[in-house]
């Protein structure tokens, strides 16, 4: 029983609060392959698409990549106490609790960067979004009477393939669009209807722009 003491010392270190002497170098192996294996778990996340729910996504690739580290440190041990070589898997139940950590730290790890992904991939959505409706918003102003056409705007003349022809003063495309969103949005305050757009002119007057409501 004497002889064993020295050993039960020696284990004794590693126990507690004390970290294995593998530890370090292993969380800092399966990080850097998790992180380098982001293209893989992105497409495994894209192939498991509407299965994936809850904490069950949480580990698409840690398993592997801490069994791949595994044995790797295993083939290729930091300098440990004796240099012995390390077991198949720890049984020790503080080193188990090690392992422990490390897969519940490669588990956010990989979580972070799969919402990264679903946030990129909002983004490009918003910025598409954006972009069609900066088309929609360009300073090119769709004709209000036939719906269809651009508006020709020259400051003094604004002008479309309909027959819309209106002499103007100091006309723009961003000045002729806010007048007419204006007057359609206060419009909007006071019905429900859409109002319609028609060109009159008198004998004398020079043409106008009419909004009229069917109401």
């Amino acid at each position: 029983a004497m002889e064993a003491l020295p050993l039960r010392r020696y284990r004794a270190r590693y126990k507690g609060p004390a970290a294995p002497p593998w530890k370090e170098t292993y969380r800092r192996r399966c990080m850097e392959r998790l992180r380098s294996s982001r293209a893989k778990l992105l497409d495994r996340y894209r192939q498991a698409g509407e299965r994936l729910c809850g904490p069950a996504a949480g580990s698409l690739l840690v398993q592997e990549v801490m069994e791949l580290e595994w044995q790797g440190l295993q083939e290729s041990p930091p300098a440990l106490g004796g240099g012995e070589p390390l077991a198949q898997m720890p049984e020790d139940p503080d080193e188990l609790a090690v392992l422990e950590e490390i897969q519940q730290e490669l588990i956010l790890q990989e979580q972070s960067v799969i919402e990264e992904y679903e946030r990129s991939l909002q983004f490009d959505e918003e910025c598409l979004n954006a972009m069609l409706d900066g088309l929609d918003a360009s300073d090119k102003v769709i004709c209000p009477v036939c719906r269809k056409n651009n508006l020709t705007v020259q400051n003094h003349l604004v002008f479309c393939q309909c027959g819309l022809y209106i002499s103007t003063q100091g006309m723009t495309e961003g000045k002729l669009r806010s007048l007419l969103e204006n007057t359609v949005t206060e419009h909007s305050h006071r019905c429900f209807h859409n109002p319609e757009f028609t060109v009159t002119s008198g004998m004398e007057e020079e043409a106008s722009l009419l909004m009229s409501c069917p109401v």
